[in-house]
């Protein structure tokens, strides 16, 4: 079989450094503390799978069902897995989305985009949304002898009957609640984008540093690579090595968080936030706006401060570890 390459977005990212961003996410403090909190509060796995992923569904997370733990341990009925993990990212590319796998049991999917692409998925389920039944345990038995899986039924069964039956408006609850996680989730994927590794080198911290000190000015390639004291060619490839980014979209980037930190001021203009972060006309700021963050400048605003009205204050999202 022929290697595919990877495949790459508008700006050249390729999928390794997209499962990179998604490692560093899961690592990240607000998501080891809303995975701890939404479990223990639902009783309900999660977990943060990169899209594509061919892992295990809800690897990880320690309420995992027992039943689809011993379905993943059979190679035969990891080929039923995988399929229902591509029909639910297919589902879920656009919005959230729950599906049954041939068992019954329900998972739910909700993308997390890094701009206008699906970065992952955070996804919890492997529950019955009614009661077992023998008459459906049977049905399920067939479906693995067809299969040729050799487990021991009775173990099988009791896993099967221990399965967590959950309220479908319960269920469908739950994934409100990680449908307003995962847009947090994306504003710090955006900022861990710009961040870059906390390990760079002397040149690349001393670009970067000026970039942010002029911020709002005109800034070429050129005149960054000079103040790094290298030639324009060399700068390219080690800022792009050490950030994983180039240089015309960290600096978009950059710019588009900025706004963004602007914007919680609710009585800052977007158009004056634009041209205050370095944009130099309103057609390309709202272009790469959209391109970064997924919705229009004004739509943003609107979905920051309603999330906000519960406190008065707009949703603001604390750093990652």
């Amino acid at each position: 079989m022929q290697a595919s390459t990877p495949s790459r977005d508008l700006s050249g990212h390729d999928a390794r450094s997209d499962r990179d961003l998604v490692d560093r996410l899961q690592k990240s403090e607000i998501y080891r503390e809303y995975q701890r909190a939404f479990e223990a509060a639902t009783g309900l796995p999660l977990a943060l799978r990169p899209a594509g992923s061919f892992q295990a569904p809800l690897n990880g997370s320690k309420n995992r069902n027992e039943f689809c733990a011993l379905m993943a341990s059979q190679n035969k009925t990891c080929a039923a897995c995988l399929d229902m993990q591509q029909r639910i990212e297919a589902q879920a590319a656009e919005r959230s989305c729950t599906l049954e796998c041939f068992a019954g049991l329900s998972e739910s999917a909700v993308p997390v985009r890094l701009g206008e692409r699906v970065l992952a998925y955070l996804q919890t389920g492997q529950v019955l949304l009614r009661q077992p039944s023998e008459n459906r345990w049977s049905g399920v038995l067939r479906s693995l002898k067809h299969l040729g899986v050799a487990i021991d039924a009775k173990l099988l069964r009791k896993a099967y009957f221990g399965t967590q039956v959950v309220a479908r408006q319960r269920q469908e609850s739950s994934v409100v609640l990680l449908s307003i996680f995962a847009q947090q989730l994306s504003s710090l994927a955006n900022q861990l984008m710009v961040r870059g590794a906390t390990a760079e080198s002397p040149t690349v911290a001393k670009a970067r540093a000026y970039i942010s000190e002029h911020l709002s000015e005109e800034i070429s390639l050129g005149i960054v690579a000079r103040a790094a004291a290298m030639s324009a060619f060399y700068f390219c490839k080690v800022f792009k090595r050490e950030t994983g980014l180039t240089f015309t979209e960290y600096l978009a980037r950059l710019r588009v968080e900025t706004v963004k930190d602007m914007l919680l001021n609710p009585h800052k203009r977007i158009s004056e936030a634009a041209y205050d972060a370095g944009f130099q006309s309103l057609s390309q700021f709202n272009r790469v706006f959209r391109h970064f963050v997924g919705e229009s400048p004004s739509d943003y605003r609107e979905a920051l401060h309603r999330r906000g009205s519960g406190t008065g204050e707009p949703l603001r999202l604390t750093s990652a570890a």
